[in-house]
């Protein structure tokens, strides 16, 4: 699986709106169970937001996904530092990331 991960920074007035677009991708992720792909979102002290997306290839299924897609359309908006996305090499994991 090849990691990715996505940083921004959201408004302080908008972090609560995110969180609840992200909690309806995650609903929406548990509905549908996509095989072959594994997804998490850290929010850090600062208002930053990282998301942490390992998949097999191909097209993310997230992209499919309605809730993914409303989340999307306001990103910029709620956000005071644009996402981010750089490809990652693990280093160590334990417990963390599928084998």
């Amino acid at each position: 699986m090849t990691p990715a991960l996505i940083r921004y920074k959201v408004s302080p007035d908008r972090l609560q709106e995110n969180e609840r677009l992200i909690g309806n991708v995650f609903a929406e992720l548990r509905a549908k169970a996509p095989d072959g792909f594994a997804y998490a979102v850290f929010r850090l002290a600062d208002g930053s937001f990282v998301h942490i997306v390992t998949e097999d290839g191909g097209q993310s299924p997230l992209f499919a996904l309605e809730a993914f897609q409303t989340f999307q359309r306001g990103i910029k908006e709620r956000c005071i530092e644009a996402p981010q996305k750089n490809g990652a090499t693990v280093v160590g994991n334990y417990r963390m990331l599928a084998d």
